[in-house]
This record gives structure tokens, sequence and C-alpha cells, in this order.
């Protein structure tokens, strides 16, 4: 079956998406903006799932990080995290050679080549 054509564009990155609403919650991604917060623990959120998947019993984030004391849901966001203090880059732009802390910022970097 042939994929629907989005019609909600990015004018930042040009990414698009099917509805509004994602293109919104898209869009926090450039502005920072954290609309949805944790009256638990004050950690903000981008978009309102993102927040319920946080408040699951139990609020509990066992992998905290040495360095600044940040805690996470799972091993795998401390891994990320520590690449701050560390200085990690691990995926490099094979077109210019800058290189990223997360694939995903990468894949959003090669988009000023084509």
């Amino acid at each position: 079956m042939p994929k629907a054509e989005s019609q909600y564009i990015c004018t930042e990155c040009s990414k698009s998406y099917k509805t509004k609403y994602n293109l919104i919650i898209h869009q926090r991604i450039h502005t920072g903006e954290k609309p949805f917060t944790c009256h638990e623990c004050g950690e903000s959120f981008s978009a309102k799932a993102r927040l319920k998947d946080h408040q699951r019993p139990p609020h509990w984030k066992p992998y905290t990080c040495t360095e600044c004391g940040k805690s996470f849901r799972k091993k795998h966001y401390l891994i990320i995290h520590q690449r701050i203090h560390t200085g990690e880059k691990r995926f490099t732009c094979t077109d210019c050679g800058k290189s990223f802390r997360q694939k995903h910022y990468l894949a959003i970097h090669k988009r000023i080549h084509t």
C-alpha cells in the first residue's frame, strides 16, 4: 500500500509529518519548549505521553550518573548521557567529518548535505 503523503513540514529542518500535532511536538526539539512537568521531580517533557511514561509507577530511575547525579530509567539512556561528560562523539558525518554524540543528531545534520 503506498505511503500517504505528509502535509505538515517543519520549517527548521524540513522533516514532514502526517498530523499537525506531531509537527508541534517535533518543533519543540528546535524551540526547547517542554510544557509538561512532573510534579514529583520537576523534570519537563515536550509531549504529554513522555511525561506519562516517566510517571509510570514506580517513579523510579535506578541508573545514576556518577559525574552529576542525574538519574535515568534505562541504562542505555545513562550511557548516552555520560557522553556529555566524556566528550565522546561516536557518530561521524562521512561528508564533512563533524561528529555527534547520538545517531539521531547525525541523521538531522546529514540533511544539510542533500
